[in-house]
């Protein structure tokens, strides 16, 4: 463990930033989350960097910020329109593929969302998702099965209704 917040900072920092970013799918909000929470840990950083797992205590902050930002943002902006596919020949089906499984993400609801990330990009077990979430593993496992089934729905839907190219 880093023995100050600017050495945290340095060597978490860009780990936080993407978890924050797979979460929300948007840059400028993964900046501001990412920024709140490490506000919140600067004036907390001798009692956080003493606990037992503080890069624990850290993603748990970033995830709850998640959840309240979805909240406050939810009864204010509306979407107005699905950022075009970027497909290029250097890397651009990589991206779009990337691009794809965030918009997919986005269509599910926070729990869920919050669970498949924690558990296929984070590579947390059950139990710390549960711990993160502040309910029961049970729980995690019935919002990352649903979650999974929704996403599944979503690509059978979109396989469906696409049509190749001639």
């Amino acid at each position: 463990m880093p023995e100050s917040f600017e050495e945290y900072v340095t060597v978490r920092g860009p780990s936080l930033l993407r978890l924050a970013y797979v979460l929300c799918g948007d840059h400028h909000l993964a900046e501001d989350i990412v920024q709140e929470v490490l506000v919140r840990v600067h004036r907390r950083w001798r009692r956080v960097s003493e606990v037992e797992q503080p890069e624990a205590y850290v993603r748990r902050a970033v995830v709850r910020e998640f959840l309240s930002w979805r909240r406050r943002r939810a009864s204010r902006e509306i979407t107005i329109a699905t950022p075009p596919e970027r497909r290029t020949a250097d890397g651009g089906d990589e991206r779009a593929e990337r691009d794809e499984m965030l918009r997919l993400l986005a269509r599910l609801p926070r729990s869920q969302r919050v669970v498949l990330v924690l558990r296929y990009y984070e590579d947390l077990p059950d139990d710390d998702i549960a711990d993160v979430l502040g309910c029961a593993p049970a729980t995690v496992r019935v919002h990352a099965s649903r979650g999974i089934a929704k996403l599944r729905g979503l690509t059978t839907t979109k396989e469906t209704h696409h049509e190749p190219a001639p």
